[in-house]
């Protein structure tokens, strides 16, 4: 955990609107990539691609930022075993985690409960998001990774109205019909807000059993694949459910750094390869 010299920060307080505005573009133009991480509905695995992600551009040597703004389920911090952190005040802003080159802001780092329950209606969500943007100690990064909650509700259009020359967005879907159709959803939103659609990813497209290593499509598979086809957008490929993401989540360790070879680790590294920023 890093060690940083500052007062404690527990709650998200006021701010003179247009101070918070200039405090917003400020910390983006540092930044030279900003990639949102979207799902029609939650399930997905939409957390864990977005944590695997950040991990495996951080490990070429990129600064990289993670932004949480799934204020209602925030999985990062149990994904990088952060649960407990309290983000502090420091001469710069509000000091994210900060290991390496990697930087990671969640809410319950700000609120001080991991179990509270978020209670704000869509005015209060972009305000805090500006804030966790421009009030955050973010500095110079190559990429920032938003891990958005599902759906296309408050939270993501407040990103996308606030980020205006974000890179694109990335869509996690899971192979059936349900889930498939809801990413059309999503698709869609990202074209009324003008927002790049830079591929979808099928998460749990088959499962790796853990004694033979051999992949077995127990959801089906494909589902992704054809609506990307359907719909002209990039698919980056499909990531097989494989027992040691979950077990490595629930362990806060990221699967991509720390698994064993295998076909879920290979599509990660594949699909971190397609990614055109």
């Amino acid at each position: 955990m890093a060690e940083n010299n500052g007062s404690s920060c527990s709650h998200t307080g006021e701010s003179n609107p247009e101070e918070l505005d200039k405090a917003v573009q400020d910390c983006l133009r540092q930044i030279k990539h900003k990639l949102l991480v979207f799902s029609g509905k939650g399930g997905v695995g939409k957390s864990t691609v977005a944590v695997n992600l950040a991990k495996a551009f951080a490990d070429t040597g990129a600064k990289v930022g993670l932004l949480d703004i799934d204020f209602h389920g925030p999985s990062v911090p149990v994904m990088l075993g952060l649960k407990g952190y309290q983000a502090i005040q420091g001469r710069d802003g509000i000091l994210p985690y900060e290991e390496g080159n990697l930087k990671v802001m969640s809410i319950p780092f700000l609120v001080g409960q991991e179990d509270a329950a978020v209670i704000w209606r869509g005015p209060m969500k972009m305000h805090v998001i500006k804030q966790m943007l421009g009030y955050v100690s973010w500095g110079e990064l190559d990429y920032l990774i938003i891990d958005s909650p599902p759906g296309t509700g408050d939270e993501p259009l407040s990103v996308c109205q606030t980020i205006e020359d974000a890179d694109g967005a990335v869509v996690v879907t899971t192979p059936q019909d349900v889930a498939v159709a809801d990413v059309r959803r999503s698709i869609n939103f990202c074209e009324q807000l003008k927002l790049p659609v830079l591929g979808v990813i099928e998460n749990m497209s088959g499962f790796v059993c853990p004694k033979c290593g051999e992949v077995v499509n127990i959801f089906k598979s494909g589902g992704g694949q054809e609506m990307c086809q359907q719909m002209e957008v990039k698919f980056l490929g499909s990531i097989p459910l494989d027992p040691q993401v979950v077990e490595m989540g629930d362990a806060g360790k990221v699967f991509s750094a720390e698994a064993t070879s295998g076909p879920a680790q290979q599509a990660f590294a594949e699909i971190v390869q397609k990614l055109e920023l």
